[in-house]
């Protein structure tokens, strides 16, 4: 009975095994480590997966689906012919081949699976990945995160003790963590990423340039039309890999066209994926406390790492860093297989210990005094903590008289309580008596399976209540995110200003690191209070305080070696821009610092 590990990617997809004490990745049946992450429904109503039903993609696109793993986790319907099917299930196929392909190649049953998902996925989206594996009829043991698995199979190839960053940019997600190994430890620092972010948006990008170099509008091409034009693009960003400039040939509606893309053309368009890119690793490294300086090598995984601008972007903004750059189709699943090895005790990989953290924050809802109706959301566990771990928290009644405590069990880094996932909820029964003088103790509990064990205990009278959170309960339905904030009471709120500063606060507390976010979250409770009480002198005094409490705290650009504290008396000379991408401008609002510059050798 073996073990497996699967790398479920956007793109690809592939199987990993522990076989004779070393990790081998298992073939598919056209001798390919990889499998197309594609599922197509043909005339008869077969499920078609991987290279067969890539092939579909363009010849019959309606009854194909792909990059479906983007949708994981949501209510996301995929219509394929006649048939309708959830992200979870589509990606079920994927498993399922792998699954068979293992089976076959291995020679003996499967026990169990263990499955790697983006570092930022959250507990919806990791619940849909089991469920995926449950429906694939694969036992999923356990969760990976993508990074924490390319760090430890990097680690167990090169055997340097470092402090790595680790860059995993697929076809759908990028992923960041921050990993330092050493002895037979590897343990995970801090992660962050965009699950909204890869080599497919390139894709988009060139494609787009090329209908607007022929005059030709989207909406004048079908569904097929698209496709090709689609796979076109793919396969001109991958020979800009080998070759520069590269010809893109489509025909659409009966005509051809032709243009030529080079790396400093990709460059320009690509201008606002680049920032994202940049934002993303600035937030793992503050998330860690640490300066790009500090890094020791960056660690490239997933297929799209394989750009050379990509590449050329990453180490221009680490100073030269060195590169490691070995099979990064390939190095998640490897680091899989070594975590098969670890769980099944075999090879030279039994003793290494991998040490993750939760990658989202979990708190629970306190009272808005300035609004009522739009409870904040107070951390207990920060995000990256290392785990396991145990936090605790007191929290007292808000009204008088009041005779239950509702404690919301949530997940995520939104400062409102209602724009944060809900994972459960617990009720307690206290005294009544007057506000603030009765209170509960809330301690939350995460172990390493991402398990979460909530308990709350009345102070006054000893009741206590416990509730295990798992990521295998999924009967509980999950609360819609709001996608606006609900109007605001007082006129003071719309001015603009003062809307303004409300978002710039929401949006610092979401990417601040734990020690910031107390801070943020006061800053903005205090406004509101002001706010709410109209003094319009106090408002306009500490609208000021906001302003340059923002421009301090942008200013902290670790890619910077030295952060100088203290507010520039003037704005630096602009530098050159990068490929006309005004974020790189270094103004004083730049929280870079102007570290983009031109970079293309």
């Amino acid at each position: 009975m073996a073990i497996i590990g699967i790398d479920l990617g956007t793109t690809n997809s592939l199987g990993a095994a522990v076989r004779d004490g070393e990790v081998v990745l298992i073939p598919n049946r056209f001798g390919s480590y990889l499998t197309p992450s594609v599922v197509s429904v043909d005339g008869e109503g077969t499920i078609e997966v991987g290279e067969i039903a890539k092939e579909r993609m363009v010849t019959h696109p309606e009854y194909t689906a792909f990059s479906f793993k983007r949708d994981m986790g949501t209510e996301k319907k995929w219509k394929l012919g006649r048939r309708t099917f959830t992200p979870e299930e589509l990606s079920s196929f994927v498993l399922r081949s792998i699954f068979d392909d293992a089976r076959a190649f291995l020679g003996e049953e499967i026990e169990e699976a263990v499955i790697s998902v983006p570092a930022y996925f959250h507990d919806k989206q990791r619940v849909a990945t089991k469920r995926a594996g449950l429906l694939a009829g694969i036992p999923v043991k356990r969760i990976i995160n993508e990074p924490s698995a390319a760090a430890l199979a990097s680690y167990v190839e090169t055997g340097e003790e470092k402090l790595y960053c680790v860059f995993d940019f697929g076809g759908g997600t990028l992923d960041i963590s921050i990993v330092d190994c050493f002895d037979t430890m590897v343990e995970i620092v801090s992660v962050a990423g965009n699950n909204r972010l890869g080599g497919d948006d390139f894709n988009r990008l060139i494609a787009e340039a090329f209908l607007r170099d022929h005059g030709i509008k989207k909406s004048a091409i079908g569904r097929r039309e698209f496709a090709i034009l689609i796979r076109a693009a793919e396969k001109c960003k991958i020979a800009l890999t080998d070759q520069d400039p590269a010809e893109m040939t489509v025909t659409l509606n009966d005509r051809t066209f032709t243009s030529t893309f080079t790396n400093e053309r990709l460059m320009e368009l690509s201008g606002d994926l680049f920032g994202k890119i940049k934002d993303a690793l600035a937030r793992a490294l503050k998330g860690g406390s640490f300066r790009a300086s500090e890094i020791d090598a960056i660690v490239m995984a997933g297929g799209s790492s394989r750009m050379p601008l990509v590449q050329s972007f990453v180490q221009h903004l680490f100073g030269g860093k060195p590169i490691i750059l070995s099979n990064p189709d390939e190095l998640i699943a490897r680091g899989l297989g070594t975590v098969c090895g670890i769980m099944s005790r075999s090879g030279e990989v039994k003793d290494y210990v991998m040490a993750d953290i939760c990658p989202f924050t979990l708190g629970t809802q306190t009272h808005n005094k300035a609004d009522s109706s739009n409870p904040f959301m107070t951390p207990i566990i920060s995000r990256n903590t290392a785990l396991p771990c145990s936090r605790s928290q007191r929290f007292f009644t808000s009204s008088d008289n009041q005779s239950l405590v509702s404690i919301q069990i949530l997940q995520g880094e939104h400062p409102y309580a209602k724009d944060d996932l809900k994972l459960g909820e617990i009720e307690v029964p206290v005294p009544k008596a007057p506000a603030g003088k009765e209170s509960v103790d809330v301690r939350f509990t995460y172990d390493i399976d991402g398990i979460l064990i909530a308990d709350v205990k009345v102070t006054s009278t000893g009741l206590a209540v416990s509730k295990v959170i798992s990521d295998e309960v999924t009967g509980e339905q999950l609360e819609k995110r709001i996608s606006e904030l609900n109007a605001l009471k007082l006129e003071p709120k719309e001015e603009a200003e003062n809307k303004v500063l409300i978002e710039k606060l929401e949006a610092l507390f979401e990417e601040a690191e734990p020690d910031l976010r107390e801070t943020v979250q006061n800053r903005l409770k205090t406004f509101l209070a002001l706010l709410e009480k109209q003094n319009e002198r106090k408002i306009r005094k500490y609208r000021e305080y906001l302003v340059q409490f923002l421009d301090r705290t942008e200013l902290d650009d670790p890619f910077d070696s030295i952060f100088d504290t203290e507010l520039p008396e003037e704005e630096p000379e602009e530098e050159e821009t990068w490929g006309g991408a005004d974020f790189f401008r270094s103004d004083g609002n730049d929280p870079f610092g102007g570290k983009g510059g031109s970079w293309m050798s």
